[in-house]
């Protein structure tokens, strides 16, 4: 088996090229929070635009150090005859001063390589960061050519910046460099991070030029899009002189974490011990034995982005056993979801982990990630989320709990692991009373239909939760469709389960309630003048009967609740007012409080972020809900998928991203790389190919 091999052609006019360079992304995950992150320019326009982003423990969590490697090339004379990095500034405006040099960009088992050529020299620049660790390797391989004797040398001066990594990029950076009792070794430290950044050269014996520089007025062009501050300081103490003659590949190693972790790093070689890594993700995916799967290079593409958000989180205080402390701790795992900015959410996590995992063949990690979150459940809740460095988890959700029960179900139905759901099921059983009997933020069954009732002033619990300062912008109180889709679907999944292991005497009741919820969905939730589905009942303002993709989850999920003369009905709505090459739309275009542009400050931005903005990851019940009434009727779903497999190698190249402009040609906007995307698109992928080869 291989790895995929993606190669970015660049345009030949001028000005094109240079846009790809800053408006194209790479990223890098380590799995366990920390990250890299860049344009393929390696001009910074995000805050989060650097090459060691350390998840750091509570309270500091990510931490940005290591923005960038300035490499120089100096002739004989002393004078730079090439530069590899780029920057961009209000006075000076675009440098990409490696624009001319660079020759190529590719992702090999998606591991960035740039080459360049600068004269005679040919200089291959690739990143790794080796797994687990919070440490980025960047290797240099150099070719004289036809001109060995020449004299160059390669300069690296580190421009570093310690900060949170959603901190303003504003924030003072001063620091100070000094060399270590260790060969070729260099700490980079400042007063507000206790932790230094390690600096490594493996490979040549570098020179040190202590020759302190302060670079301001650093332009952030995405910040500025997006209303936040976007002029920045960058810092370096001096710079690292390598004789390009005395050394064909050269490894520098930057790092937070301790010297002896670092050296029991190097100890290998870290790119091939990746590269070993990566091949056994596609082993262990094409050994799975879940449905009929085309095994294509785009799905070899998507395994590999989905590994990039599974994770193992720091250390929280919960996560400690509170009796023997010779009781080993549980392994923990959990999903980011999303690059840059978020941390790991139980929403995110459960919708996405089907794909991540289980049509992934990484059975061991959806067990561990349904573990934790089952160890946080409070008052019937799991955690909506875990904030930046915290640690504790926060429960404004009335749908990730509900999610869960989906999650269980899939990894149940995908292993065969019925002791899981067993251990979990006393857990599920409690989830369930509290919903029936009322939880946090007004989370309850209403008697009179057995339907389920959430929301509070102030509070966005679905979702579509976008929310500016005290403004929800779209609260959805009341009966929310998708809600009651998940409602009905948890507490027939319950019932199941209780009549595989639990005791009878709940039977009967669960029985009633799930009958009930059924009965008053489809009574109340269909809207025979539009010919679809109610977004909302009972809420703040009656019935809502806006036309959005939330009514799919209906039909989509393991146990349908929506009647089945209904479906066809649903989906032809959906296609015909929401579907796009890129996914769905949130709010039907006929809708009056529709936004097809997602620009602007925050609120500008929230404004629109459910009113219209396309979400690549609802082509998965998208695709479910085609696939569950159309069986012999893949290819048309397949069709959906084709602006997605070409997304891959246009924003973040090899992933997917969180959102799009509703209005064509549908800009990509939001988080450049999203788990639910990636894990949606597994499933979607995997229901078209099973589809096919069932129909062939």
């Amino acid at each position: 088996m291989n790895l995929p091999l993606r190669h970015i052609d660049f345009s030949e006019d001028s000005l094109q090229r240079q846009q790809q360079l800053v408006s194209r992304e790479w990223l890098l995950t380590a799995g366990n929070g920390s990250y890299a992150m860049g344009s393929l320019g390696f001009v910074p326009t995000r805050r989060h635009h650097g090459l060691l982003v350390a998840n750091l423990p509570a309270p500091l969590g990510r931490t940005m150090s290591l923005i960038q490697l300035r490499e120089e090339v100096v002739g004989a004379d002393g004078e730079v005859v090439g530069r590899l990095w780029g920057k961009e500034s209000v006075e000076h405006g675009l440098q990409i001063h490696g624009d001319s040099a660079l020759e190529s960009f590719r992702l090999e088992g998606g591991l960035p390589v740039w080459q360049y050529r600068i004269g005679s020299l040919a200089i291959e620049k690739a990143l790794v960061l080796p797994h687990g660790s919070s440490t980025a390797c960047v290797r240099y391989r150099l070719d004289l050519g036809s001109d060995p004797s020449e004299t160059l040398t390669l300069r690296l001066r580190p421009m570093v910046q310690f900060r949170g990594h959603n901190d303003s990029v504003d924030t003072p950076c001063e620091a100070g460099c000094r060399s270590v009792e260790l060969d070729r070794s260099y700490e980079v430290s400042a007063e507000r991070c206790a932790t230094p950044l390690r600096i490594r050269f493996n490979g040549c014996e570098p020179s040190y030029v202590c020759d302190p520089v302060s670079d301001p007025g650093c332009f952030y062009r995405v910040e500025q899009s997006r209303g936040y501050d976007h002029m920045g300081t960058l810092h370096s103490d001096g710079f690292f002189n390598l004789d390009v003659a005395k050394a064909t590949e050269i490894l520098v190693t930057a790092s937070m974490d301790p010297w002896d972790d670092v050296d029991r790093l190097l100890t290998s070689d870290v790119f091939e011990t990746e590269r070993h890594r990566r091949l056994s993700l596609l082993e262990q995916a094409t050994s799975c034995k879940i449905d009929s799967q085309t095994f294509d290079d785009v799905t070899s593409e998507l395994i590999l982005a989905a590994d990039q958000f599974v994770i193992a989180p720091a250390p929280r205080q919960a996560d400690r056993p509170d009796s023997d402390p010779r009781i080993e701790e549980p392994v923990r795992r959990s999903i980011i979801a999303g690059y840059p900015w978020f941390t790991d959410w139980g929403r995110d996590t459960m919708i996405s982990l089907p794909g991540l995992t289980l049509a992934t063949g990484r059975f061991d990690d959806a067990k561990s990630i349904l573990l934790t979150f089952a160890d946080y459940v409070r008052d019937g809740l799991i955690p909506n989320l875990f904030p930046e460095g915290g640690q504790e988890g926060m429960y404004h959700t009335a749908d990730a709990t509900l999610w869960f029960f989906q999650a269980i179900a899939e990894y149940q139905r995908a292993t065969g692991d019925d002791e899981l759901v067993q251990q979990l099921l006393p857990k599920l059983s409690q989830i369930v009373d509290a919903h029936r009997t009322g939880t946090r933020f007004g989370i309850r069954v209403d008697p009179s239909d057995g339907l389920l009732i959430q929301g509070e002033e102030g509070v966005q619990l679905t979702w579509m939760d976008a929310k500016a300062g005290d403004w929800v912008v779209t609260p959805r109180r009341g009966k929310a469709v998708e809600i009651n889709a998940l409602w009905y679907n948890a507490i027939k999944l319950h019932s199941e389960w209780l009549r595989q292991f639990g005791s009878s005497d709940q039977l009967d009741s669960i029985g009633d309630q799930v009958d009930q919820t059924y009965r008053s969905f489809n009574e109340r939730f269909w809207f025979a003048e539009g010919n679809h589905l109610f977004d909302i009942v009972d809420g703040d303002c009656g019935d809502d009967a806006s036309l959005r993709p939330n009514q799919l989850f209906a039909l989509s999920l393991t146990h349908p609740v929506l009647d089945r003369k209904h479906w066809d009905d649903v989906i032809d709505s959906c296609v015909e007012h929401l579907l796009t090459p890129l996914g769905l739309r949130s709010l039907a275009m006929s809708s009056p409080d529709y936004r097809g542009v997602y620009h602007g400050d925050v609120v500008k931005r929230d404004a629109a972020y459910h009113q219209g903005t396309v979400w690549s990851w609802l082509i998965g019940p998208m695709v479910r809900a085609w696939c569950r009434a159309n069986p012999d009727r893949g290819d048309v779903a397949a069709d959906w998928l084709v602006g997605l497999e070409e997304h891959l190698g246009e924003s973040c190249i090899g992933q997917l991203s969180e959102i799009f402009e509703g209005n064509a040609p549908h800009a990509a906007k939001g988080c450049n790389a999203q788990a639910w995307s990636i894990g949606e698109m597994l499933i979607a992928k995997q229901l078209v190919g099973r589809q096919s080869a069932n129909n062939a």
